[in-house]
């Protein structure tokens, strides 16, 4: 069975992911959880992880690390190529969204890191986390402008694309970002996904608590 190391529920936006693709489809997978910033992550991660990060997949004697190529390994090996969209306009559209997600945003991730337990409160980001906002918020109107009819995410159906925003979407509702329409409509069925629910719920019920994702000011 395949194995999936992640950090913490509540924090590691990275390990979301892949988690949740494997979840939704049903593929069956044995977690191991590091706690982050923890003497033991720092013990075991080097045998668990080629870059000493999460997430890492390990099956069939072969080690997939990074969150992307997990998802495009998962989408190869279990789902058939259901990760992606049928066609090929949108197929090319879902993974230049999903590459635009794995290699930017920088403001965004610093200013409004992910936290399942956070509620709004008075903090406020800068410009440029606005700018990443606007431009989360601007890819996901089109997508589902285009490519959305046959379901309620981006390009219909759940897929990659949809695992790569979905921390995104926690983001948003922890810090009270505004969100109107169709974004808000989006948010909405990606919380509503029994996966989704399972992994905030954890992330939750988590004991640790870290200063840099709680003493966000």
């Amino acid at each position: 069975m395949p194995l999936l190391v992640i950090g913490n529920k509540n924090y590691s936006s990275w390990s979301l992911r892949p988690w949740l693709l494997l979840r939704h489809f049903g593929v069956a997978f044995e977690e191991r959880r590091l706690a982050l910033d923890t003497e033991a992550f720092r013990t075991d991660i080097a045998a668990l992880s080629p870059s000493r990060r999460v997430p890492a997949l390990h099956h069939d004697g072969q080690v997939i690390w990074d969150s992307l190529a997990i998802c495009e390994y998962a989408n190869e090996t279990w789902l058939d190529g259901r990760g992606w969209p049928d066609d090929r306009s949108a197929r090319a559209v879902a993974r230049s969204a999903a590459a635009e997600m794995h290699s930017g945003f920088t403001a965004l991730r610093q200013q409004l890191p992910m936290n399942c337990d956070r509620h709004p409160d008075a903090y406020r980001w800068d410009s440029s986390a606005q700018a990443d906002i606007d431009r989360v918020q601007a890819l996901w109107l089109e997508l589902r402008s285009r490519f959305g009819r046959g379901g309620d995410f981006l390009c219909g159906p759940f897929g990659i694309v949809d695992a790569m925003f979905a921390p995104v979407a926690i983001r948003f509702r922890g810090y009270g970002v505004a969100c109107e329409g169709s974004v808000d409509a989006y948010c909405q069925a990606l919380f509503g996904l029994p996966a989704m629910q399972d992994w905030i719920a954890a992330g939750r019920a988590e004991p640790e608590r870290l200063g840099k994702y709680e003493n966000v000011k």
